[in-house]
């Protein structure tokens, strides 16, 4: 029966130290339902998956789940399972130097006299990937496919094990639009089979077209349950945020490009990097912020590395502040009064170990060098200072990064790099995976540093946020730069158009 409870969990809590995770919780699926779990960052939609699926345990409450008889307890994600929960993590979970097939089956390999049976896992790994309309060679290693398939992978393991319960946390972040509706169309069919869903995202377009309610969690306690089609956006982010949503319309300043931009501050003259980027003109002034718009692999990060020398470029000169720059390695770029925040946080931005002190002490001590050693109590200072001034929830400053939500930890990377106090700032991505209270605070924030005469180079996939916050777009297709767009012509048609056929104003 489609509205019979498949996974009820009330009264849930559960505190780690500073924090009240999940105060009381109730959240309920049904059989066939696909269910968006919403909430702002460090809201408590992980803690409670992870409670759920075993990964942490909770102080209080009750979970039941069809086919099992009173409350359950997983105390391991391998427990989850056997109550029939499956989880799609946002980081894919998976062994890169195992072969696509081993991934699929790994732990419950089919075996013939004691040995595992590669022929037929094979072929099984070969059918239950092409059910899913994707078809490759499922004998190499898993490192040799995109991290979109690697996701596509993990979905359908986690499909295979015929799952009552599907948890997707953030599974379209490394899709493409096509690869996103892949995957909607598999949600409705295992929706029609009668899999219940557990959806978190941040896409709101995503919600309102694939699911059948929201459950709104906020600081921990929980909002309400609501039907999607009778919650309206604007409601649902004001729940999530706990105040009235402001759009950001109109946060940008308007006025002549010559008064409010000063002069050059990055001048790159054919800058290139072979096989990534092919040679650009870039100009980008004091006070101003430049968006990097194209579809998904047009080169958008190729161009910021290769300015930043993370790709080191094999032509052109660059010019920071009217003076010629050699940029041959990210340091160089620092030195020159650069900054870069990454697409990938995960890997390329935090250290995980390390205290939220640490890691935003990291940029300026680099700056310095190893015989200028900044003194625990300055480093106290600066720390204290930037968790207050970006609004960091962390316990203390001592805190591990890792402990942090997505978006603090984004905040903790911004505030590595002000620190530095960088005439040039790019940031890939800086919004990515985080929730709408978070990417409100962090545009606003771009906003400012660019009134206070810094240069930005903003990169996103969402088109309404870098209309919001970019004075002038440069637009990349297939590893080029192919136009310019100035700020009376920003509009998502113009802006289509450009990247679709070139237009612009080159």
């Amino acid at each position: 029966m489609p509205n019979e409870i498949v996974l009820a969990m009330r009264n849930i809590s559960k505190a780690f130290p500073g924090v009240q995770a999940l105060d009381h919780v109730d959240f309920t699926l049904k059989k066939g339902e696909i269910h968006a779990l919403m909430g702002e960052n460090g809201a408590g939609k992980s803690t409670l998956i992870k409670v759920l699926t075993g990964v942490e345990e909770f102080e209080s409450g009750e979970i039941t789940i069809a086919g099992f008889q009173g409350n359950i307890i997983n105390h391991s994600p391998q427990e989850a399972q056997v109550h029939g929960i499956s989880t799609v993590y946002q980081e894919v979970n998976l062994c890169p130097n195992l072969s696509v097939a081993e991934n699929l089956f790994i732990g419950r390999e089919p075996r013939r006299a004691g040995m595992i049976d590669w022929k037929t896992m094979n072929k099984k790994a070969k059918n239950l990937l092409e059910s899913l309309d994707i078809r490759i060679d499922v004998t190499r290693a898993l490192e040799n496919y995109s991290i979109a398939l690697q996701q596509m992978f993990a979905i359908a393991r986690a499909v295979d094990m015929s799952a009552k319960v599907l948890i997707l946390d953030e599974p379209t972040s490394s899709l493409d639009e096509n690869e996103a509706e892949k995957l909607f169309k598999l949600m409705n069919r295992l929706k029609s089979e009668g899999v219940g869903i557990i959806f978190v995202t941040h896409f709101l377009e995503q919600v309102y077209e694939i699911c059948d309610k929201i459950t709104v969690l906020r600081n921990g306690t929980l909002v309400g349950e609501y039907e999607t089609e009778r919650l309206p956006r604007v409601q649902l982010v004001a729940k999530m945020m706990g105040k009235d949503f402001d759009d950001l319309a109109a946060i940008k300043k308007s006025g002549e490009m010559e008064e409010r931009f000063g002069e050059v501050v990055i001048d790159a003259q054919g800058i290139g990097t072979q096989g990534t980027i092919k040679p650009f003109d870039l100009t980008i002034r004091k006070g101003e912020v430049i968006g990097l718009t194209g579809l998904l692999g047009s080169g958008r990060s190729e161009l910021a590395r290769s300015l930043y020398g993370a790709d080191k470029p094999d032509s052109g000169e660059l010019k920071v502040n009217g003076r010629p720059v050699s940029v041959s390695a990210p340091l160089d770029a620092m030195m020159a009064g650069m900054a870069y925040l990454p697409e990938n946080r995960k890997e390329e931005g935090i250290v995980a170990d390390l205290s939220v002190r640490d890691n935003l002490l990291l940029a300026l001590q680099a700056k310095k060098g190893m015989f200028q050693l900044i003194g625990r109590k300055k480093q106290e200072e600066l720390a204290d200072k930037y968790i207050e001034l970006l609004q960091i929830k962390t316990a203390d400053r001592e805190t591990p990064i890792r402990s942090l939500s997505g978006g603090n930890q984004q905040k903790v990377i911004l505030g590595r790099w002000l620190l530095t106090d960088p005439d040039f700032l790019i940031l890939d991505e800086p919004t990515r995976g985080i929730d709408v209270g978070t990417k409100t605070e962090i545009q606003k924030l771009v906003v400012k540093l660019s009134e206070e005469g810094k240069a930005v180079m903003f990169i996103s996939s969402e088109i309404e946020e870098m209309l919001r916050t970019c004075n002038r777009m440069a637009v990349l297709r297939d590893g080029q730069k192919v136009g310019e767009l100035e700020e009376g012509e920003l509009d998502q048609n113009n802006i289509m158009k450009a990247i679709a056929g070139g237009g612009g104003n080159e």
